[in-house]
């Protein structure tokens, strides 16, 4: 791979990055506030690979011109075109394989992490905090599965009694085909991804393949179980109405 063939490859892998980045691809891999630093990332490998384009077109014209200002240099420039031609046979032809992720990227982009992760992985363990505020306003008040999980398992649910919850995310099987809702959090990127699950008890049953997303409308229910993964702790939410809904733009929490 010669010089302008890595700045072609460097050119597509920042475009594939400013392309996923300028719109909401690039929510599958990342957390939304590094939007920012994809973007830069992705102008600066554009610049990188127009500058070493530049730079190799110009030494190639600079060095046609000193060669046919001093003939008594052209069995030496020739030597050393020789030489440089010779090193570029023998670099790796390995350098290509950096344009599969570029391809991926832009032509067969993979789909946010969800029920397969959520069956394969334990649910998140939950740290404890000192103190829970108070729900916000609202009937039903929305509220996101870590944190509903949390205020149950370590503050006993007195956070969320006598309220009607609203909760969010895609069906995931337990090992006793009892179905959980489930959201994949991150802490920085997708991989390193964890399921947040919590457990559906009561009212109409919930029977739509995994991975469907749905919003559960429910109570607080001091109903617990494990996950048989890892044996954390589940919350459970008693469902009073549940429906099908559209995958949010950000599906991690």
């Amino acid at each position: 791979m010669n010089r302008q063939a890595q700045a072609v490859v460097l050119f597509l892998f920042g475009g594939a990055i400013l392309k996923a980045s300028l719109t909401d691809l690039y929510l599958r891999y990342v957390k939304e506030g590094l939007r920012p630093f994809l973007i830069a990332a992705g102008a600066a490998l554009v610049l990188a690979a127009i500058m070493t384009l530049w730079y190799d077109v110009r030494g190639a014209r600079d060095r046609d011109e000193a060669g046919d200002g001093d003939g008594a240099h052209d069995g030496d420039t020739a030597h050393d075109d020789h030489d440089d031609h010779g090193h570029a046979h023998h670099e790796p032809r390995v350098g290509w394989l950096l344009i599969l992720p570029v391809l991926g990227l832009l032509l067969v982009a993979p789909p946010a992490l969800g029920s397969y992760t959520a069956d394969q992985s334990g649910t998140v363990q939950i740290g404890a905090e000192s103190d829970y505020p108070p729900l916000p306003d609202g009937d039903p008040v929305t509220i996101g599965l870590l944190d509903y999980a949390s205020r149950v398992i370590y503050d006993e649910g007195r956070s969320l009694e006598g309220r009607r919850l609203r909760l969010t995310g895609f069906v995931a099987i337990g090992d006793d085909g009892v179905p959980m809702l489930a959201r994949i959090v991150v802490s920085c990127c997708a991989a390193d991804g964890r399921p947040i699950k919590v457990g559906l008890t009561g009212g109409p049953l919930v029977d739509v393949p995994a991975g469907t997303w749905l919003e559960v409308t429910g109570r607080y229910t001091g109903k617990r179980g494990k996950d048989p993964v890892n044996q954390a702790d589940v919350a459970f939410v008693e469902v009073q109405q549940w429906q099908p809904v559209s995958p949010p733009k950000q599906q991690y929490e």
